[in-house]
């Protein structure tokens, strides 16, 4: 799965990909993105615009909102099966920028996790493949609520020795692909949602503070020795220039 990660500086991620326009409003740097909290994506309505929706996916048809946080996820080998999924996979994609993701490792005494961030090395951000939908407030209000999910895949080499699924990473020569408005084929879109190649990403133990998502700073990816290689050195920071930020877990929809 995917339950945790973070965009430190969309801008960046604006830079590499000019086409792209900014939203209205610039997120602060986040380094501990959790579900059903408000995140940036990239919807393919044909604007080619970052917006922000709530992640975890609400189907038009839901009752109410609590079906979003069991749709963090979609598993990209049942897309076009499941009702929840099939019609956005088709009409509603979006990219999701990020510059890096947490797993958790299971350790050899079968009970400790280490929490683990995986980036690129070129320490680019980069796009998760999501889907999205509008659900309309039945009881009343009227509103409408932005949602989107962040599809899974089979794991690289690099990422099975940590979890058995990975975030599916649109390649950049699919980024319009994937965007273009209007109806695709699943069959052709399936063949952007594979592992992402293993040797254009690192990945290294970092703090348990992680599995708060009130904890929100940059020492969420300081990297930390693993716990059972405890000889082991980390890897050096990221060239990246990283910011120090707190802020309030809540946000557009909380």
């Amino acid at each position: 799965m995917c339950g945790r990660y973070t965009l430190i500086k969309l801008a960046d991620f604006i830079n590499i990909f000019p086409w792209i326009h900014l939203p209205d409003e610039l997120p602060p740097p986040r380094f501990n993105i959790a579900p059903t909290q408000p995140i940036a994506a990239v919807p393919n309505n044909g604007k080619d615009k970052v917006d922000y929706f709530h992640w975890g996916l609400i189907p038009s048809w839901a009752k109410d909102l609590s079906i979003g946080s069991r749709m963090i996820n979609a598993r990209a080998e049942t897309l076009a099966e499941k009702p929840a999924f099939r019609n956005a996979l088709k009409r509603r994609r979006c990219l999701i920028p990020a510059d890096g993701f947490y797993e958790w490792k299971k350790l050899p005494d079968g009970k400790t996790k280490q929490p683990m961030y995986i980036r690129m090395r070129s320490g680019q951000p980069f796009a998760f493949a999501g889907l999205w939908e509008f659900w309309q407030d039945k009881s009343g209000t009227g509103s409408e609520i932005p949602s989107c999910t962040i599809i899974t895949t089979t794991p690289n080499t690099l990422m099975n020795a940590i979890h058995d699924r990975m975030p599916a990473i649109v390649r950049p020569e699919d980024y319009r692909t994937w965007l273009a408005p209007g109806e695709r084929p699943a069959d052709e879109l399936a063949a952007m949602l594979g592992p992402y190649p293993e040797q254009e990403m690192e990945a290294f133990p970092v703090s348990k503070m992680v599995n708060s998502p009130a904890n929100e700073s940059s020492k969420c990816i300081d990297p930390q020795l693993e716990a059972d290689q405890p000889s082991s050195s980390p890897p050096p920071p990221s060239k990246t220039k990283k910011k120090k930020a707190d802020m309030d877990s809540g946000g557009l929809f909380s």
